[in-house]
């Protein structure tokens, strides 16, 4: 039986039961259907019943990497695939010492600084392309985007072993919209600058207070950036129009109450939450950043601005709250089609040897 090894820097949680999770578990199920052995190496795992089915070594807070190598010093696999991990390390190098007729696949999931890297890392990141990439068979992106960057950052003398596989999501969890749910947003994001949160907060501090009434922003997510969120929201007077609602393993039942998603982020790869939202028919308010436009069309399922435009936010909220703007459109018919979880773990079991 062949053995296959799945690394991921990605921890696990009770309380954030997500699109990967799902992903997980049901590759998992979908690998050992076919007869492969599976063990799964994540930063951190305390046990909880979601993934009872799954074989998993904790790193509990260390270098998930680091762990790998521990283990796989005395047991071999056929296959490796890594997810979250960087691309082209000497980590790559020491999976072939310790295993050198494991074939290994890396999914790149990571985005890219808005400015790009400094002129020292794209140096540094071009000469690992040139060290490590041979210890690697095939480089996955999750959006063309990504495809774009491991060749810029890498090489592209890389272009004929890397491939697009689209991140999705099932469906069929998602609790569809059937109502307005006039002036309701939801933001389902990590806390952190990068997300641009504090820009949306910014964006409703232009905005006529009297139009904001009736407007309710719930956050849902955790992150460092929960006390500086805290404490915008309280310098622009937005106590009554944004809620910190921290993680929740429930999302799939709450975006239906919300009219959009709000989704004002400085870096994305491809982005499993607005996949989520458009499944529960939730058009999207982003930005043009990453994989973003390969999903969102203007007018069409969502709005999109440049980001750090907290004008241009300001703008298409208040055109959504007057009424000028509105989006009627099922949106989730496309990610039923395109980016259904049942494509996507195909997808990854078609790029095994």
């Amino acid at each position: 039986m062949k053995k296959v090894a799945i690394v991921c820097n990605y921890i696990l949680k009770p309380d954030r039961i997500g699109g990967m999770d799902r992903f997980f578990k049901l590759f998992d199920e979908q690998l050992k259907k076919k007869g492969y052995i599976v063990d799964w190496f994540f930063t951190d795992y305390t046990a909880f019943d979601f993934y009872k089915e799954l074989t998993i070594y904790s790193a509990n807070n260390t270098s998930v990497e680091k762990k790998f190598i521990e283990v796989v010093s005395h047991h071999s696999y056929d296959v490796v695939i890594t997810h979250f991990t960087e691309l082209c390390t000497k980590f790559y190098k020491n999976i072939y010492l310790h295993n050198p007729d494991s074939y290994v696949i890396s999914v790149d999931h990571n985005p890219r600084p808005l400015d790009g890297f400094s002129l020292k890392k794209r140096i540094k990141k071009r000469l690992e392309g040139v060290l490590y990439s041979k210890f690697i068979h095939q480089f996955i992106g999750v959006s063309q985007y990504t495809v774009n960057h491991i060749l810029n950052d890498y090489g592209q003398f890389l272009k004929k072993k890397t491939k697009v596989v689209y991140n999705g999501i099932d469906t069929d969890v998602f609790v569809k919209r059937t109502q307005e749910n006039k002036n309701k947003f939801i933001v389902a994001s990590h806390l952190r600058p990068s997300k641009g949160i504090q820009d949306l907060l910014k964006a409703l501090s232009y905005m006529n207070p009297e139009l904001l009434e009736d407007v309710v922003v719930d956050i849902y997510g955790e992150g460092a950036s929960k006390e500086e969120l805290e404490r915008l929201t309280k310098e622009y007077k937005l106590q009554k129009v944004i809620t910190l609602k921290g993680s929740s393993s429930k999302l799939n039942e709450l975006f239906c109450n919300y009219r959009y998603m709000i989704q004002p982020t400085y870096m994305e790869c491809f982005s499993l939450s607005i996949l989520e939202s458009l499944s529960a028919n939730i058009p999207v308010i982003t930005t043009t950043v990453g994989g973003n436009l390969e999903v969102v069309e203007n007018n069409k399922n969502g709005y999109i601005y440049n980001p750090g435009d907290c004008k241009a936010l300001a703008a298409i909220l208040e055109n959504i709250i007057t009424g000028e703007n509105n989006i009627t459109e099922n949106t989730s018919d496309l990610i039923v089609q395109e980016f259904h979880l049942t494509k996507m773990v195909t997808n990854h079991i078609n790029l095994l040897p």
